[in-house]
C-alpha cells in the first residue's frame, strides 16, 4: 500500500475547501445509493442489480446552468463519437466551446491553486495563456487510442465524456454530471449499487466519493469510484496537477481529501491524458 503523499493532500484540501461550485449533498442534490453490488451469481452472464431506482434522485439543474463552469462543462460533453475507432471531427465551434471551458476554469480559486503549484514546481507556464495552451494540448489534442491510426480520442473525451470500445465494452466515463445527464436520457440504467468503504456498511447521502457499478449503452462498467458534486474545475485541476508532476506512463498517488483516502490514477499518452479517475481506499467486497 502506497504512502500518503502528504504534499498533495494538503494541496487538493485546499483546492477541495476552495471548490465553491461543488453542490451541496442533500441541498442541491440527492443520491439514492440503495443496495451493494453484488457478484453475478456463478453462470449467471448478466450482473445481479441491486438498484432498481437511479442513483441521482434529484440534481439542482439551475447550478448547472447557471454556474458558468458547469454549463461550459456540459456543452462540450454532446461533442464527441462514443465509439473508439470511430475518427472524432473537431469543428470550430467545438474548438470555441473548449476554449469557454478552459477560459470559465482558469478563472476559479481551483485552478490558481494549482496553477500556483506547478508553477512552484517549474511545470507549468506563468503566463495565464500559455498554461491554458498547455492544458488544451494536454485534454483536448486528439489521438488515436488504440492500435488503431484514427484520432479517435482524446484526454476529456474518455475522462469526462465516455467511450465504448469494441460495441461493448465501457471505458472512461469517471464523472458524475455525465453520469446524472445520462441517467436523465436514460442511457444508464444501470447504476447497479455500490460498494461500501471499511467500516462503513453503506455510503452515506452525503458522501462525494463513491464506489459504483453501472451500464451505459447496454455495456456493464465495473466496479468504479467516482467523486459526486464535485465541480468540473476540481477534477480538471487535480489530474492536471498528478499528470505534470510525472513522465511516467501511469501515476498513482494516494491522497486524503476531506474524509476520503484515495488513489489518484493518471495514465499518460504521450503528451496527453490517456485516463485519470479516483480509487475511494479501503472498500470492501464484504
Amino acid at each position: 500500500r502506497m504512502a500518503l503523499n502528504r504534499e498533495l493532500s494538503k494541496l487538493f484540501n485546499e483546492m477541495w475547501d476552495a471548490d465553491v461550485h461543488r453542490l451541496r449533498p442533500g441541498k442541491d442534490y440527492t443520491i439514492d445509493v440503495q443496495g451493494k453490488a453484488g457478484p453475478a451469481q456463478p453462470g449467471d452472464s448478466a450482473v445481479q442489480d441491486n438498484a432498481a431506482r437511479r442513483l441521482f434522485h434529484n440534481v439542482n439543474e439551475e447550478c448547472l446552468r447557471s454556474i458558468k463552469t458547469f454549463a461550459t462543462f456540459i456543452s462540450l460533453l454532446d461533442n464527441y463519437e462514443t465509439s473508439t475507432g470511430v475518427a472524432e471531427v473537431v469543428t470550430p465551434e467545438e474548438i470555441v466551446e473548449n476554449n469557454c471551458f478552459l477560459d470559465a476554469i482558469l478563472a476559479t480559486e481551483v485552478m490558481r491553486l494549482a496553477h500556483d503549484y506547478l508553477l512552484e514546481k517549474n511545470l507549468a507556464k506563468p503566463n495565464l495563456a500559455d498554461f491554458k495552451d498547455q492544458l488544451y494540448d494536454i485534454w483536448f489534442q486528439l489521438y488515436a487510442r488504440k492500435g488503431g491510426d484514427r484520432p479517435d480520442s482524446c484526454g476529456f473525451e474518455h475522462v469526462f465524456v465516455g467511450e465504448i470500445r469494441h460495441g461493448k465494452e465501457i471505458i472512461g466515463l469517471h464523472n458524475w454530471v455525465q453520469f446524472y445527464l445520462q441517467e436523465q436520457r436514460n442511457q444508464i440504467d444501470y447504476y447497479k449499487g455500490y460498494m461500501a468503504r471499511k467500516n462503513k456498511t453503506r455510503p452515506n447521502k452525503d458522501d462525494q466519493v463513491l464506489s459504483i457499478k453501472f451500464s451505459w449503452k447496454g455495456s456493464d462498467k465495473p466496479i468504479r469510484s467516482t467523486f459526486i458534486g464535485v465541480s468540473p474545475e476540481f477534477e480538471f485541476a487535480l489530474y492536471t496537477v498528478i499528470f505534470l508532476l510525472s513522465e511516467e506512463k501511469v501515476t498513482c498517488e494516494t491522497v486524503k481529501i476531506d474524509e476520503y483516502e484515495l488513489q489518484l490514477v493518471v495514465w499518460r499518452h504521450g503528451h496527453h491524458i490517456g485516463t485519470a479517475y479516483p480509487v475511494l481506499l479501503s472498500t470492501t467486497s464484504e
